[in-house]
């Protein structure tokens, strides 16, 4: 089996599917393995640190004569295009917003795997990609609001007086809301975090944050650690306490993710008026809309006197770690699904049926094929 590695081209992406660390086990596994010249330049792993791993660097097209071809962001329609017939691709591919990807796998008959369709289950946490890079993101959210933030966090007894703690309110407590709230407690703040799962009280107490209940929280549906359905009800209770909290805060990060859909508003122009000036807003849900309907994506911007920042791809500026991370995560689920002499698929494993989105020129995945029928 040869596996290939193409260069990441969307904006603001320095990481790479594979490290140069991992190209070694893939090698001993008896893969060959192709990487395309400059791929990992943005994580800092040259071409010969490939080379001295065991892989051949070279063009794209000679990644594209690969078996099996590996990203980190979905792949265009131009790469599927020069994929061979009846290859295979894995990479993080959101398949539900992209109609026009899945039709084009299609008619190439490929296997397409998708690294955020990883099922949360203990037998797959080596391979779930979504929770390495959130980890990451987490972390990087509160530096980013730390540097735009024109105090500091802890509290500080000086002969000029004392400083209090800054206020830190965290909306969402999944991977990346438990990592802020760690590292922003590590950094001396006050934390304060709501989430509409009941259920992650214990986790932020046991982080040392305080968690903001919400009445009405048990109503809530979860489905694979995200919320699927949150009533008009709930949202208001939850936005009346906002209200009440956000103008004592400093930094504000938000993380809310409602999977098939747009992000939740959950900070209005009102609520962001409000805000001492000085305050920062961290959107990490920039990407798929916003959790704060004054966020601009990939931009930091001022609003009435509140520093916003809107980056979209967190990990990434944190390519070595993110890339070293992801690579682990995807040859995982590729030596799950494959060997050396080619894919081994049990079409009805838990691991395998949930990440095959495409498969001889059909959608096989049950959640995008409920999207996409919408």
């Amino acid at each position: 089996m040869k596996v290939g590695v193409l260069k990441e081209t969307k904006d603001y992406e320095l990481r790479v599917a594979l490290s140069p660390d991992v190209v070694k086990l893939l090698k001993k596994k008896e893969f060959d393995v192709v990487i395309e010249s400059g791929a990992g330049d943005g994580s800092y792993f040259s071409d010969s640190d490939y080379e001295q791993a065991g892989a051949l660097v070279g063009p794209a097209s000679a990644v594209f004569e690969s078996d099996i071809l590996l990203k980190v962001n979905p792949f265009t329609v131009e790469e599927i295009g020069q994929m061979k017939e009846n290859a295979a691709c894995i990479s993080y591919m959101y398949a539900y917003q992209f109609p026009e990807m899945i039709e084009a796998l299609n008619k190439k008959s490929i296997s397409s795997f998708s690294m955020d369709a990883v099922p949360r289950i203990s037998r797959a946490q080596k391979m779930d990609a979504l929770s390495s890079q959130a980890n990451l993101a987490g972390y990087k959210a509160v530096l980013l609001g730390a540097n735009h933030l024109g105090k500091i966090f802890p509290l500080m007894m000086t002969a000029s007086g004392t400083i209090t703690p800054a206020k830190v309110l965290i909306f969402g407590a999944g991977v990346a809301g438990l990592q802020a709230i760690a590292t922003a407690k590590r950094l001396g703040a006050l934390v304060e975090v709501t989430d509409v799962r009941p259920e992650t009280k214990e986790q932020v107490e046991s982080l040392g944050g305080r968690f903001l209940t919400v009445e009405g929280a048990e109503g809530v549906k979860i489905e694979g650690g995200y919320a699927k359905e949150v009533s008009a009800e709930f949202l208001e209770k939850q936005q009346q306490l906002i209200r009440e909290k956000i103008k004592e805060a400093d930094l504000v990060i938000t993380t809310a993710l409602v999977m098939g859909k747009k992000s939740p508003i959950l900070v209005t122009e009102d609520m962001v008026k409000s805000m001492k000036t000085g305050s920062v807003i961290i959107d990490m849900a920039v990407e798929s809309g916003g959790n704060c309907e004054l966020s601009e994506k990939n931009k930091t911007v001022v609003k009435h006197g509140v520093t916003l920042v809107g980056e979209s791809n967190l990990p990434s500026l944190l390519p070595v770690n993110a890339s070293n991370l992801y690579a682990v995560n995807i040859s995982t689920l590729l030596l799950h699904l494959a060997n050396r002499d080619g894919f081994q698929l049990d079409m009805e494993e838990e691991i395998t049926k949930g990440v095959l989105i495409t498969h001889r020129g059909e959608l096989v995945h049950p959640f995008t094929k409920s999207i996409l029928s919408k």
